[in-house]
């Protein structure tokens, strides 16, 4: 429970960016805690913030798509069709193909050391720890690096919008 109490406020912020609401950050952030304390039990683990973070990302991600598939179920009720159609219609198919050449030409502007920390955790799901060690780094400069090209990619297609 010390953890709880010295990175609540950090982890609720991390969950509410990601979810876009406060109360439901700390609805993750609590579901995350219950879920450490169940992974955790009878072992101790190396990095519980950083394992705690995670589970937090994980949890608001999956928020957000159930979000999303209940939103389109609700929206698309009458059109029997898009409802039973199991893949993204043409113009999300283009929207997403736009958003995807927009996040490459912005990994490309990024540092080498940058670009290749944030494939390896994204696209190669590598930990931080491993990132670090590939690179020759610190875990928190990793970690730094991947933030940077994240916001840098999320800049950039908050621009085209």
């Amino acid at each position: 429970m010390s953890i709880y109490r010295a990175h609540r406020v950090e982890l609720v912020d991390y969950a509410t960016a990601i979810v876009g609401d406060r109360a439901r950050g700390e609805d993750v952030v609590q579901e995350a805690f219950l879920r450490l304390d169940a992974a955790s039990a009878g072992r101790t683990l190396d990095e519980p913030v950083g394992y705690l973070r995670r589970i937090i990302r994980n949890l608001a991600i999956d928020w957000i798509r159930r979000r999303s598939v209940e939103g389109r179920h609700v929206a698309d009720s009458a059109d029997v069709e898009a409802v039973a159609e199991d893949r993204p219609s043409q113009e999300d198919v283009l929207a997403y193909r736009d958003e995807l050449r927009v996040v490459m030409e912005a990994m490309a502007e990024l540092p080498e050391r940058t670009r290749i920390a944030l494939e390896m955790h994204r696209f190669e799901g590598f930990k931080l720890k491993d990132i670090a060690a590939h690179l020759g780094i610190s875990v928190g400069l990793a970690h730094a690096l991947v933030y940077q090209g994240l916001e840098h990619c999320r800049k950039r297609l908050a621009d085209e919008a």
